[in-house]
């Protein structure tokens, strides 16, 4: 099965690729480049939702061969932890891709796109894909959440917990990536290495070194899980 993975940065993408063998072929599409390594190509679409959707859109209508279509997308990258329990450096699966701030503020507070009657703010990604790649790579699973303004406050780091409570990440472009793999009816998970804690933005406290290698070392352990990956093991229970 062929894999797309969708990173935000090249930094990200080249920690990715480095978890795979073989050598690399690079595959021009429109503002974008995948570099593919077996049954992996891997892209940097851009920071945030809406680079993430497009990036990801293009490389599903275009990027694989027609022979060998891609069956399952990956986003993939660092991000801020909400909790002690996935300290700096270590995995998350997601087990929700969660829009946090999609919807309206209100005299009441904010309403989530689907209170407003109309969208989705989230997508589930294959349970037992999430928990096999959990059990391979030691990684934490639980509610990622996605958001355009990434939190520099306790305040808002609180009021984002409160109003998706368990949430164990936030990153900027789950949401946009599951959204164009759905509409390809293609499944969608999410794998972060955490490299900062959510909340008052402290630069020097982040281990972005660290978290680049986690993601190196996840998807090493991970790529047989992912390219074996059969879709009927979820509809199996």
């Amino acid at each position: 099965m062929r894999v797309l993975v969708v990173t935000a940065v090249p930094v990200e993408r080249d920690a990715v690729t480095r978890a795979f063998g073989g050598p690399e072929e690079r595959v021009a599409l429109p503002g974008a480049e995948l570099h593919r390594r077996g049954a992996f190509d891997v892209l940097a679409g851009g920071a945030g939702p809406a680079a993430a959707a497009a990036a990801t859109a293009f490389a599903l209508a275009s990027g694989a061969p027609a022979s060998a279509p891609y069956g399952l997308v990956v986003s993939a990258g660092i991000g801020g932890t909400f909790t002690p329990v996935t300290p700096l450096g270590s995995l998350i699966v997601a087990d929700g891709i969660v829009a946090a701030d999609l919807g309206a503020e209100t005299a009441d507070g904010f309403l989530p796109v689907t209170a407003l009657g109309f969208g989705r703010d989230r997508f589930t990604p294959p349970p037992a894909l999430v928990r096999a790649v959990a059990a391979a790579t030691g990684a934490a699973a639980g509610p990622v959440l996605t958001v355009s303004t990434v939190t520099g406050s306790a305040e808002r780091a609180g009021a984002l917990l409160a109003a998706h409570p368990g949430a164990l990440a936030e990153a900027m472009e789950g949401f946009g990536v599951a959204e164009a793999a759905a509409r390809a009816d293609v499944p969608v998970l999410e794998v972060r290495a955490v490299s900062n804690a959510v909340g008052p933005r402290d630069r020097d406290a982040w281990r972005i070194g660290d978290a680049l290698a986690a993601l190196t070392d996840a998807f090493g352990k991970a790529a047989p899980v992912l390219e074996g990956w059969n879709s009927h093991e979820d509809l199996e229970g």
